[in-house]
């Protein structure tokens, strides 16, 4: 019988609310089985090129990434963002240890390429990206590692990427070793029929109910890549994929019955 693994993804939201950010870590440090914490960036890095007067460019959505903000990105997500949060877990007697996707060749990335857009440095991942064998090591000694959005190709250069991909393919290259469940934890209670309305809560939705979903216009531009992502880890044999609000993590692992399941 394989042991259990939750990877769990957190995002902006969370991350710039220091209360909110801290009532979570006490729930995830409570996990006793094996677990790994995936962050993004939050406003952070925006608020720090503004300072420095650094223009960030977005293209339908997505940062475009030129090596000043590959700068500020680094120091943010890899360095202020990650060692706080590693540190709070500490103090709660979570023996957690951070990491950049460079950090042991943990996460190799491709440039992303696209016909028309330079994105800059950012990183495309699958689940051969991970090295696997260094994560299932350090998950052995009782290590929980915690994951910034920063990857690298081996050949010099550091790339900006999805953090709710990163834990999608951890949850992949892990699934062969674990029991993996992948929970992604956001601002909403789970994928909304109606987003103005928290109780519209969808309680499994398959790729199908996705298309339609995304055809019928009822999903914000925020959610598609957490479920884009979430189905490509459910479609590659993760054991269990949730979208479940960030307060509601201790109530999931406990009852196992918060948010939207994500289904063949």
């Amino acid at each position: 019988m394989k042991e259990k693994l939750y990877i769990i993804k957190i995002g902006g939201a969370l991350i710039d609310d220091e209360e909110l950010l801290a009532q979570f870590l006490e729930q995830f440090s409570e996990i006793q089985e094996k677990k790994i914490l995936v962050h993004g960036g939050g406003k952070l890095a925006t608020t720090l090129a503004d300072k420095l007067g650094i223009e960030q460019k977005m293209i339908n959505g997505r940062r475009i990434t030129d090596k000043e903000t590959l700068d500020i990105v680094t120091m943010v997500y890899a360095g202020g963002i990650n060692k706080n949060i590693v540190e709070k877990l500490q103090q709660k007697k979570c023996n957690a240890i951070g990491f950049s996707g460079a950090d042991g060749n943990l996460i190799k990335a491709k440039k992303r390429e696209h016909p028309e857009i330079d994105f800059g440095f950012v990183g495309d991942i699958t689940k051969k990206s991970v090295n696997r064998k260094l994560v299932s090591k350090l998950i052995k000694l009782d290590l929980v590692p915690v994951f910034s959005a920063i990857t690298h190709d081996r050949k010099g250069n550091l790339f900006n990427t999805n953090a709710d991909t990163i834990a999608s393919v951890i949850a992949q290259a892990l699934s062969e070793k674990y029991e993996v469940e992948l929970l992604y934890c956001f601002d909403k209670e789970g994928v909304l029929e109606d987003v103005n309305d928290p109780e519209s809560v969808i309680k499994s939705v398959t790729e199908e109910d996705f298309t339609v979903l995304k055809e019928e216009g009822k999903l914000h531009k925020g959610i598609l890549p957490k479920l884009e992502n979430a189905l490509g880890a459910i479609k590659n044999n993760v054991d269990k994929v949730f979208l479940i609000k960030e307060t509601e993590l201790k109530n999931h692992i406990e009852n196992h019955h918060a948010g939207t399941e994500i289904c063949l």
